[in-house]
Formats: structure tokens, sequence, C-alpha cells
């Protein structure tokens, strides 16, 4: 069954949400890989860091300024611009903040195997591994759930800690969009995955077509969609798709898209 959409109007909760890179696995397209930057008056949170994202990042702020970064899962497409962002943290001439990573257990026994250097994140702090449950991660509520795609994917929910108002549901990569109703609220904006896009999914690799990201939104009750990392070969028709299952505004994703929760 639907739940009722709540009437509220956009950009009531003080978040506003740049696409950093909206890019898939590999991509032809300018466009970096999986990275959402989150904003709330001074604050910052980073939803992913895939390749090519931290130079597009810094671009648009002064990295040492997020207050987090959160990892979805442990494809290196939405994890491996920690690289780039650890040397910059550790050599750059800056003021030093301690920068959170939150991320699924094991990714940081993955880069000190793939650098041959023990701790060679700890420049980052390091916070609990994601489990499903709620975090405060500056002025953000961080709501974390499950989601089918390996044996550690998550989505996120972020709001405004304290504040009531719609938010930003993220999907991370998943392959049932079932697992995203928990985390949508009516209201809420939704940014989904949508890799297989107009074409047919292929079963047996856990990812969304754009019909499935919208029938998400329409469950949900989300007031908005936003389709991303979808691949090149499935791209055209991707809207259609979702707007015969999703009534209310879609978009797709594209590097420097800004939108006021």
């Amino acid at each position: 069954m639907t739940r009722e959409r709540a009437a509220r109007p956009l950009g009531v909760s003080g978040l506003q949400l740049t696409v950093i890179g909206p890019g898939p696995a590999y991509t032809r397209r300018a466009a970096a890989s999986s990275c959402y930057l989150v904003e709330a008056d001074d604050a910052a949170l980073v939803l992913d860091l895939g390749h090519g994202s931290f130079q597009a990042l810094a671009r648009r702020r002064e990295p040492a300024s997020v207050a987090a970064v959160a990892i979805s899962h442990l494809h290196p497409d939405h994890h491996i611009d920690l690289v780039p962002l650890r040397h910059y943290l550790m050599y750059a001439p800056h003021p030093l903040g301690k920068l959170e990573l939150h991320a699924p257990a094991g990714l940081r026994e993955r880069y000190d195997a793939l650098n041959g250097e023990p701790g060679f994140l700890d420049v980052l702090a390091v916070r609990p591994d994601l489990a499903p449950g709620r975090r405060r991660v500056g002025p953000f509520e961080l709501t974390i759930e499950r989601v089918t795609h390996t044996a550690s994917s998550f989505g996120f929910r972020v709001a405004r800690a304290g504040r009531e108002g719609p938010g930003l549901v993220y999907s991370g990569d998943c392959g049932r969009p079932e697992d995203l109703l928990p985390l949508v609220l009516p209201g809420d904006s939704l940014l989904c995955e949508a890799s297989w896009g107009s074409g047919p999914a292929v079963e047996e690799v856990e990812h969304m077509t754009a019909a499935q990201a919208g029938w998400a939104a329409r469950e949900g009750g989300a007031a908005r969609l936003v389709l991303t990392h979808v691949l090149d070969e499935f791209a055209r028709g991707s809207l259609p798709a979702a707007r015969r299952e999703f009534h209310g505004p879609v978009g797709l994703a594209r590097p420097g898209l800004t939108i006021a929760i």
C-alpha cells in the first residue's frame, strides 16, 4: 500500500544536496563516480567517494572542512578516492581537523593491504563500523539500513538532527527497491541508483532499473526522485521509465546538480 504523501514544501529542512559524481563503475561521460555532498549551514557530510570524486569535491568545498565521509559499501567505485583524501589530509599545508570515516567493517584493512602500510587511513577518525540504526554526525542525523547488493551494503537517510522535516535518502547500490522503504519517509527526496536504467536488469547483479527506483519513490511517498549511477548504455529512456511508476518530479543526476531538501 502506498503511504500518503505529506504536503510539505521542498527546501524546508535546511539541507542542500550537491551531486559531485553520479557515475557508475565505468563511464565514458565526464563524470566522477559515486559522490554526493550534503550541507547544512557551514557543515558538510559526504556520501561515498568514488574514483575521480576527490578533485571534483575539492573544486566545490575545502575537503578538510567536511565533517565526515559515509561509505555505502566496499566496492571501490564508492570509496577509492579515500586515497587522495588521505594524502591531502596528511600532507597539504592547512589546519587539520579530524574528518570522520563511517564505513562497513573491513574497509580500513583493505587499504592497509592495498598499500602495504598498516594504519593507512588512520588520519581519518575511527568510528564504529556501519550497522542498522541511527547516529549523529555533526548537525546531521544519519539513519542506516542494510540493502541487498553485497554482504555489507547500506542505504542512508540524512536529516537535520533535532529538526522535523524532509530528509535525503541515498540508496547506495541496491538490488531490491523494497529495501529502501524503511528509510524513505513521506516528503523525502530519494537519490536512487538505477544502474540498469530503461534496460532489463541482470538478475544475478544486484542493481535497480529506473522503473524500480520509481516504484520505491512512489511506495515511500517521496516528494522527488533523482536517478543516479546509471550505466551509459541504459541512460536513454530512464526518465520515462521512472515516470511511469512515480508521478512526482524525476531528474537525472549530473555533476554540479544542487537541490534544496
